[in-house]
């Protein structure tokens, strides 16, 4: 497996598995089940709701010795609601208990919008601080402060578009180690992955497969669905691959890592074999022609212009 090499030289391996929309009901036997196959980097957050079952998970694995906590890389992200600087530490921590870890080898703020404190998500523009009442250096210098105190190892950012990015690198201290955004091939971000490329950030791909089974209210009757695209099809068959795997390998050979999701033991199995999928020039430039610059997740949940938040200044378009 391959892996992304950070200053310090600490290493994250290129395939993780993500858990958002994992039920608590299934997740402990899904990560045990993964690390068993042999996967080694996990991405977490608390607004998935299910950081508990795997703080169980990761503690039996632990127990069972199927490995060490210095053999796996744990990624977990600050929550909206947890922006001001004295509730930065208090979030990190919560999360640390619930999945029983004394440090997280990640820590991301989720996105670049606030709300006040205890919103799990906002209702009207009074749930929510402008940027300009919490301003994202200030929530910064919370995660620097954090990572100094050995609570995580390495910090970054989740849905920051290049102006987020370059108004954090004003700041002073450790800047964004790594960007998690959508990526797929029906969104690409070309410019935002050489932004990140010259500056030294990594970048994982989150939603790498269409994300099918997200909320109905996150799902518009023209969305592009990666996995059956006639492109994507016809050469994972070619390839005698799955559409997934394919997916997968292609996000690889940009230099990216990604965070697939499954539950399902086999497919669980496929996607981490991905890594093993060569493409050539020729593939990558036939997937790369099939880009529209369209979003699954586009933030319009957030849309507030009382407060400065619109999907225009999310994603600077």
């Amino acid at each position: 497996m391959k892996n992304l090499t950070f200053q310090n030289g600490n290493r994250m391996p290129v395939i993780g598995l993500g858990t958002w929309k994992s039920s608590p009901r299934v997740i402990k036997t899904t990560i045990i089940e993964a690390l068993k196959i042999g996967y080694r980097h996990v991405d977490c957050a608390p607004i998935y709701g299910n950081e508990k079952e795997i703080g169980e998970a990761f503690k039996e694995c632990f127990e069972n010795q199927i490995l060490t906590r210095d053999e796996l890389w744990v990624t977990s992200k600050l929550w909206n609601d947890s922006h001001r600087e004295e509730d930065v530490r208090p979030a990190l921590e919560s999360t640390l208990s619930d999945l029983q870890l004394d440090y997280l080898d990640l820590y991301l703020i989720h996105w670049p919008v606030a709300f006040k404190r205890g919103i799990h998500l906002p209702k009207n523009p009074e749930s929510y601080y402008s940027l300009n009442e919490v301003p994202l250096a200030e929530t910064w210098k919370a995660m620097q402060s954090a990572q100094q105190a050995g609570l995580t190892r390495h910090i970054g950012t989740s849905n920051f578009s290049i102006n987020r990015l370059q108004d954090l690198k004003k700041t002073v201290g450790q800047g964004p180690e790594l960007n998690q955004v959508e990526l797929h091939p029906y969104l690409q971000q070309e410019s935002l992955l050489k932004y990140c490329r010259e500056n030294g950030i990594h970048t994982t791909a989150y939603s790498p497969l269409g994300s099918m089974d997200r909320h109905r209210s996150m799902k518009k009757d023209n969305d592009p669905v990666p996995l059956k695209n006639e492109i994507i099809l016809k050469m994972a068959l070619k390839k005698d691959i799955s559409p997934a795997q394919l997916l997968i390998s292609w996000q690889l050979h940009r230099g990216i890592s990604v965070i697939p999701k499954s539950t399902n033991p086999g497919r669980l199995q496929q996607n981490f074999d991905a890594h093993k999928i060569v493409l050539s020039a020729r593939d990558m430039d036939e997937i790369r022609s099939i880009d529209q610059h369209r979003r699954i997740v586009d933030g319009s949940f957030f849309d507030c212009r009382e407060k400065g938040y619109s999907m225009t200044k999310l994603w600077d378009e």
